[in-house]
């Protein structure tokens, strides 16, 4: 749904706080940078976005509150940043790959394709916690096979 001047404006009072629009900028900032990062060879794609999570500092409540603003927030630029920021898995994905390692979380960005597609590769990034898909709202796995993941696994 495309929306007009005043109905981005309008989505900005998703930010709750300062700490919120200082957050969103980053998000949307790399959000934006996303179809520049998918041109680079995946294992330099790798090296630049995989960090070792962070330590959490917070108990798990605090923990789940970021999860739940960081989604909100990624959702957010979009509506507010296009077209600057796609949408799609991919920008979605890769950017709350980067932010929730950030805040400590050990998540896993993986990407598949669907076999069963017959004209063009059909594909699909998601993220993985615990080897489970983590803010999906359905399993991708029965659809599509699996072919790399960031964090790179151990030689």
């Amino acid at each position: 749904m495309r929306q007009g001047l005043a109905g981005r404006v309008r989505s900005l009072s998703a930010l709750h706080s300062p700490r919120d629009a200082i957050l969103f900028a980053r998000v949307a900032t790399f959000a934006a940078t996303v179809p520049l990062l998918m041109r680079f060879p995946l294992p330099r794609l790798a090296a630049l976005l995989t960090r070792p999570p962070r330590r959490p500092r917070a108990g798990a409540l605090e923990v789940e509150v970021e999860v739940e603003r960081l989604e909100r927030l990624v959702a957010l630029a979009p509506r507010v940043a296009r077209p600057l920021v796609r949408t799609g898995c991919l920008t979605r994905g890769l950017t709350l790959y980067r932010f929730l390692r950030r805040a400590g979380l050990d998540v896993e960005l993986r990407f598949g394709v669907d076999p069963r597609s017959v004209d063009a590769a059909d594909g699909h990034c998601w993220l993985a916690l615990g080897d489970e898909p983590f803010l999906e709202r359905e399993d991708p796995r029965p659809r599509f096979v699996e072919v790399w993941r960031l964090p790179l696994a151990a030689p």
